[in-house]
């Protein structure tokens, strides 16, 4: 079990580019992100399963 804190770094069609604190880009597909999601969104990572903080 984990939780970490992405932000959105920016949207390139169906990905979200996550990152943490200016770290590595972790693209992830926008079908998994809540609705809602946009650049600049927080989200929280909780054993696979975002939600927008």
């Amino acid at each position: 079990m984990f939780e970490i804190v992405y932000i959105v770094k920016r949207i390139d069609g169906d990905y979200a580019v996550l990152t943490t604190d200016g770290s590595d880009e972790n693209p992830v597909a926008l079908a998994l992100l809540p609705a809602g999601v946009d650049e600049g969104s927080r989200l929280l990572c909780k054993d696979f399963v975002y939600t927008i903080l």
